[in-house]
């Protein structure tokens, strides 16, 4: 009876150690050199995304032309910024500070503030332009294409 106790502690004894021994983490290799994390470059998402681009709508810069000589010239500023010189009616012409959004370039005019989207001649509600393709429409009756 004494071996077989012995025995099945000797067995015990041996499969806790094998265990231990197969859960216990392996050395660190010493002899490999690790660069911080630091110092590895890393690529932003935002230079990979076109939609966070520095200017969302820089395709949009030129003039645009509407109606009775109204139109908008869009120029690209600072990244996301964008200046708009604009004729929208035959008694406002100004410059206007404009930001990316995401539909479009906002801007405030007086105490308004609007937006520049995307559109077609159709869209914007006067004749002269309905049937253009490419237009860009502040709000109804006031928008301006590109021929």
């Amino acid at each position: 009876m004494q071996k077989s106790v012995f025995f099945a502690g000797a067995v015990a004894l041996v499969l806790l150690t094998g265990c231990e021994k197969a859960e216990a983490p392996a050395p660190a290799d010493t002899t490999t050199t690790e660069v911080p994390v630091e110092t590895v470059p890393t690529e932003t998402p935002a230079a990979e995304d076109p939609a966070t681009a520095p200017h969302r709508f820089a395709s949009w810069a030129g003039k645009w032309t509407g109606v009775e000589g109204m139109y908008v010239t869009i120029t690209t500023a600072e990244p996301g910024k964008y200046k708009l010189e604009m004729q929208s009616d035959l008694d406002t012409k100004g410059t206007y500070d404009g930001n990316d959004s995401e539909h479009g370039i906002k801007f405030k005019r007086g105490n308004e503030e609007l937006s520049l989207r995307r559109g077609n001649g159709d869209e914007t509600g006067l004749k002269y332009l309905a049937g253009k393709k490419e237009c860009l429409i502040v709000k109804e009756g006031e928008g301006y294409c590109r021929d």
